[in-house]
């Protein structure tokens, strides 16, 4: 078969050991399984990873003693952004294994990580009962949930794209992003089901361990479920083991655009959804089962919402239109929705205030991530999408809450949070706008 020859690093790949699973003609079983392992395994490592930020306020008081409450959580939220800074090493490292020893073996090594750091967290007595171990110990479980979590995005992300046509892509990936959204959504309701059924005192005594308890008793269904024969993985290809540096010097400008377009979505999970009960509660004084509500309706939304979108992504020629929809509606309704939140709205417009706002800034995952992992060829796309996600996220999403919560106490305007999503909305614009999209023909040709 003749190499394909394009402009962008696709020189001399054989299409023959990168055929899609259309084209290997898989068992609609297989990829059905494929498919479910992916996408239900990512949501148990997303919900592991993210409901630390539900019980960050009891974190703070309980592991990281400081004069006034405000401190205790800015350390807590600190520590919650700790385990972004080894995303980049978890997508190197388990990148790595499983390019060498397969994607299914590279997902469950970060099933188990993660597993790990989460019952840590659950079984770790606190500042009170051990001093300023318990500090080291759970920062140490938040970085192991860090580099578990760094491993994931990229090669199940690939792995759903090409396990599907092109007129499906979108769709496909989306699911992903949709996983992450369950994710929140359950961390969110266990959240709000304990704060609703045990007083403070309870919370405090051990009820804010409850949500890591059952993510640890969820880990051995995610290691069933990546358990998929190995027939179903085998004919995947595994791509080529490239050095970091040959991507960073060839990919520079797809790079560097793709981690700047990690922004808006980065900062919008983790402020609108996130880091909003703690915002709403020890902020805005609202009631803490109304603030879970929020946030699980939130992560409800994108579960919804996101494969919707990416179905009509999937009909246009271009892969950002939609994301342009997105980003100028994000832009037009996220000053009006803080302002009418820290107004004292209703709690009831509150939360149609917050869920318009998700709906319109979150249902992206799907196009956008099919439209950077097109713009790399085949045997780097997990690698390169990894670097972004992992990168963008640390930057723009992991400490952001740290970030709102720190300018909120030094300036006492509670609409920082307003102005920070503006911004990274912005940055997110500008670099969609440079970011290479290949004509739909030239990329049906390089699928």
């Amino acid at each position: 078969m003749r190499p394909l020859i394009s402009e962008a690093g696709f020189e001399g790949i054989n299409l023959r050991s990168f055929m899609t699973q259309t084209e290997q003609q898989k068992t609609p079983g297989s990829l059905t399984r494929i498919i479910v392992a992916t996408v239900i395994s990512n949501g148990f490592v997303a919900y592991d990873f993210t409901v630390y930020g539900f019980s960050a306020a009891i974190i703070g008081q309980l592991f990281f003693p400081a004069h006034d409450a405000a401190s205790s959580l800015m350390l807590s939220l600190a520590t919650f952004g700790a385990g972004f800074v080894m995303r980049p090493l978890g997508a190197m490292l388990i990148g790595r294994y499983a390019d060498r020893h397969g994607r299914e073996a590279g997902m469950r090594l970060s099933i188990a990580s993660m597993a790990a750091g989460t019952w840590l967290i659950a079984c770790l007595p606190t500042h009170a009962a051990i001093g300023a171990s318990a500090t080291v110990l759970i920062v140490f479980a938040r970085l192991l949930q860090g580099l578990a979590a760094g491993g994931e995005i990229g090669p199940a992300s690939a792995l759903l794209m090409e396990s599907v046509p092109y007129e499906r892509r979108c769709f496909m990936v989306s699911w992903r992003g949709a996983s992450q959204g369950a994710a929140a959504c359950a961390a969110a309701l266990v959240g709000a089901c304990t704060s609703a059924l045990l007083s403070h005192e309870q919370l405090v005594q051990w009820g804010w361990r409850v949500p890591f308890v059952i993510g640890g008793l969820i880990a051995p269904l995610g290691w069933f479920l990546r358990r998929v024969p190995a027939d179903a993985w085998a004919s995947k290809a595994r791509p080529a083991r490239t050095p970091l540096s040959i991507v960073l010097r060839e990919h520079a400008r797809p790079l560097a655009c793709g981690i700047l377009m990690m922004a808006a979505p980065s900062s919008s999970i983790y402020i609108a959804v996130l880091y909003m009960p703690s915002y709403l509660t020890h902020t805005l004084q609202r009631p803490p089962a109304i603030s879970f509500m929020i946030a699980s309706l939130s992560g409800l939304v994108i579960l919804v919402v996101t494969p919707l979108v990416a179905l009509a992504a999937d009909r246009l020629m271009s892969r950002k239109t939609l994301q342009y929809a997105s980003l100028v509606g994000a832009l037009a309704t996220a000053y009006p929705a803080f302002h009418a939140l820290t107004r004292g709205a209703p709690n009831t417009l509150a939360l149609v205030i917050i869920l318009l706002y998700v709906g319109i800034a979150l249902n992206n995952a799907g196009a956008g991530s099919v439209l950077m992992l097109e713009a790399f060829p085949k045997h780097r796309r997990a690698a390169s999408l990894s670097v972004i996600y992992t990168f963008g996220v640390v930057i723009f999403g992991g400490f952001s809450p740290l970030a709102v919560a720190w300018l909120i106490g030094a300036t006492g305007n509670v609409m920082t949070p307003a102005w920070y999503l503006l911004a990274a909305n912005c940055v997110t614009l500008f670099a969609l706008s440079r970011f290479p999209e290949r004509p739909s023909n030239a990329r049906r040709a390089c699928a």
